[in-house]
């Protein structure tokens, strides 16, 4: 077989779940599913490794809310030898259940004690993100653990509670216990791919719709669209929304429940396809690029330069294997037209600033898996962005403004 021929096979084969990967990489869905079994993911209330199964998305777990969560008066992180429950002790203001629903408020800062527990072995590292439906409501979101002096990692080898940081922005939410606002990856060894690898990587499977070039330079960067060519929702100059202040709850077990134009106001192209962000600010605005994530690779949204400007453009920037991939046949041959769009969650600090179409905002640094995951992101396992264009979170009906 040709070398082209052995990766695509290599891609669209799942291993078997009898022998789990090894090597360097981020952990497939079987991978995920075998450290559950072992007993290096458990469930910190209940033991149920029904419902942990539940949570196993293609590169990913999804981390649940436990019973109570506590309003703090500062963020923090715990430092070396030191137990987030000890800073829980300090800081918290009051506790509140979350067994029945409650509301996080715009403004506050709670840290909730999740639903899983970790027992690592020395080799096995963790890396979380905000769900996209997180990002994309303006909750910042950010996992601590006991001893950790970063947020969202976990280091190898580590045993104990895992934590969540949750700070709405934007909107108040209604959550419960159960409630997954964010996700783990976990890693062996170091995944990241150079930017000579990407390249190759590119041409042979195509990172980008064939209709915009791929540029690489520390991973695969990407712009964004202010002309509304990215739109996908049937108004002809739509390039984005801007949350609106002062909005009512959003209840996040609702999908397809609230009108959008209560929550968000709607954003047309200008004639110069520029847009000035105002100070503090949160805009739902598109990439130019549509992307493509092959089944042996995830990849996460970073900062392009922090000093391109004073602005944020995700909250929520995991991709797992299998994004934008499936709009061509099974293996993702003859789709190179295809791609999703990122949807980028914009927000401005401190002065207002200008951004024009096309400007470089991102970019997204692509890691190789130990072996491709037995289920894709996309249709087949319910996903709610696999064919996006400028899409809100799933909690909102379609735009028909």
């Amino acid at each position: 077989m040709k070398e082209k021929d052995v990766y695509m096979a290599e891609a669209t084969t799942a291993p078997s779940s009898q022998s789990p990967p090894r090597g360097a990489g981020i952990l497939p869905a079987q991978a995920i599913r075998e450290l559950i079994a072992t007993g290096e993911i458990a469930s910190a209330e209940t033991g149920d490794r029904t419902n942990l199964l539940e949570q196993v998305q293609p590169a990913s777990l999804d981390l649940q809310l436990g019973s109570v969560a506590y309003r703090v008066r500062a963020s923090f992180l715990p430092g070396k030898g030191r137990k987030v429950a000890e800073l829980i002790d300090d800081l918290s203001m009051h506790a509140i259940d979350l067994t029945g629903g409650a509301v996080l408020e715009v403004g506050c800062v709670y840290i909730v004690p999740l639903m899983e527990r970790l027992a690592l072995s020395n080799r096995i590292a963790g890396i979380a993100n905000p769900k996209s439906s997180t990002g994309r409501l303006n909750v910042f979101t950010r996992l601590i653990c006991d001893g950790a002096t970063s947020f969202d990692k976990v280091p190898e080898g580590y045993q104990g509670p895992l934590y969540a940081e949750i700070a709405p922005n934007a909107f108040s939410i209604l959550v419960q216990r159960g409630t997954p606002l964010n996700q783990l990856r976990l890693t062996r060894g170091s995944p990241g791919v150079r930017d000579t690898a990407l390249a190759r990587l590119h041409a042979e499977v195509g990172l980008t719709g064939a209709e915009t070039e791929a540029v690489i330079d520390r991973g695969l960067m990407f712009t964004v669209d202010l002309t509304g060519r990215a739109g996908g929702l049937g108004s002809s100059g739509l390039i984005g929304f801007r949350a609106k202040r002062h909005a009512d709850v959003i209840d996040v077990a609702r999908i397809g429940h609230y009108d959008p134009a209560d929550f968000w106001d709607p954003i047309s192209a200008s004639r110069g396809h520029r847009l000035i962000l105002d100070p503090n600010e949160f805009y739902i605005l598109a990439s130019s690029e549509a992307v493509r994530i092959p089944p042996t690779h995830a990849a996460e949204m970073v900062a392009y330069d922090v000093q391109v400007g004073e602005f944020r453009v995700h909250y929520a920037g995991f991709f797992d294997p299998g994004f934008g991939w499936e709009a061509g046949d099974a293996k993702g041959k003859g789709a190179r037209d295809s791609g999703t769009r990122a949807v980028l969650e914009v927000r401005s600090h401190e002065v207002p600033f200008l951004l024009e179409d096309g400007q470089p905002v991102g970019r997204l640094v692509y890691d190789r898996l130990v072996a491709p995951p037995d289920q894709l992101y996309g249709a087949g396992i319910g996903s709610s962005y696999h064919t996006q264009g400028l899409t809100l979170s799933k909690h909102f009906k379609p735009w028909s403004g």
